[in-house]
């Protein structure tokens, strides 16, 4: 029998560039995101916010910035994830789907504490959960750690869109 009939599988990504490279841009992508954020709200996180008419739900101001750090770590994990199955699936349209959130995160931060427009934010919060909802979804095509990874954002951009809209109802 000659060896070549006995050939394995080959296990070589499809894609050589599938590598660490992708995965850094991904967390350089994610950590520019959350540092825009921190810039952006971090005058009117004390001026201008503390007066802003909140539900009595609202949770205490110190409670943002832990959450966010945990969701920026676990969407950069789920994006690497995605990135790194591009020997299995095709990628493209998810991690398309992961930019557009991104940027739609960023935009509310820039609406809602930069020009200080809940009613903005609140546009931008829906289009964001769309875009949130759309995303783990392809993120649960290509790996179940992904969509998972996802699953806390999702409840938490949630959240944010009834606060968001509950501050606009309260004339904030």
């Amino acid at each position: 029998m000659s060896t070549g009939s006995l050939r394995l599988p080959d296990r070589r990504p499809r894609h050589p560039s599938a590598g660490w490279v992708g995965v850094g841009a991904i967390v350089a992508a994610v950590a520019a995101a959350a540092a825009t954020g921190t810039v952006v709200t971090a005058s009117s996180v004390t001026t201008w916010y503390p007066d802003v008419p909140k539900p009595v739900w609202t949770p205490p101001a110190w409670v943002f910035g832990p959450v966010w750090a945990v969701l920026y770590v676990t969407m950069a994990a789920a994006a690497a994830v995605v990135w790194r199955s591009r020997d299995r699936d095709d990628v493209c349209c998810p991690l398309a789907a992961f930019g557009v959130q991104l940027a739609l995160n960023v935009a509310w931060t820039v609406f809602f504490f930069g020009l200080r427009s809940p009613l903005l934010g609140f546009l931008d919060v829906c289009l964001l959960w769309a875009a949130v909802g759309v995303t783990v979804t392809q993120f649960f095509a290509v790996s179940r750690l992904a969509g998972w990874l996802l699953v806390p954002y999702g409840l938490w951009v949630t959240f944010a869109a009834a606060l968001n809209g509950s501050i606009v109802l309260l004339g904030g």
